[in-house]
């Protein structure tokens, strides 16, 4: 089965910028759909940025401008380029993927089955 393993995070001062990268190993049928999600203490899960089948990307609105998803296919890695980080950013940082999800419900992280373990941002004031 597919295997996603997260790297890159860490901590930070605001304003500052960080790269996650996701490696994933295992058998894939076809395109997946890809995306990050995170989780503070006491927040709810929230869908940060994906790519969907097609191609095309989405943002939850309190990164847009700031992060950037993208994936290197030959290196079958994705990643979530982090800029201008700010403190309400610190979170567990997750990468997801599936096989086939509505293109409408990329930043639903209840439509994924493949998780990586994690990867801790902080960013302190």
């Amino acid at each position: 089965q597919v295997q996603l393993v997260e790297s890159g995070g860490g901590s930070v001062q605001a304003g500052g910028s960080l790269r996650l990268s996701c490696v994933a190993s295992g058998y894939i049928a076809s395109r997946y759909c890809v995306a990050w999600f995170r989780q503070a203490p006491g927040k709810e899960r929230e869908g940060v940025a994906a790519i969907s089948i097609d191609g095309r990307t989405s943002y939850a609105d309190a990164v847009k401008g700031r992060f950037t998803i993208s994936q290197d296919n030959a290196k079958n890695t994705l990643y979530l380029q982090m800029n201008s980080l700010k403190p309400e950013d610190t979170a567990m940082y997750y990468c997801a993927s599936d096989p086939f999800l509505p293109p409408n419900r990329v930043l639903e992280g209840t439509w994924y089955n493949y998780w990586g373990q994690g990867t801790q941002v902080t960013v302190s004031s």
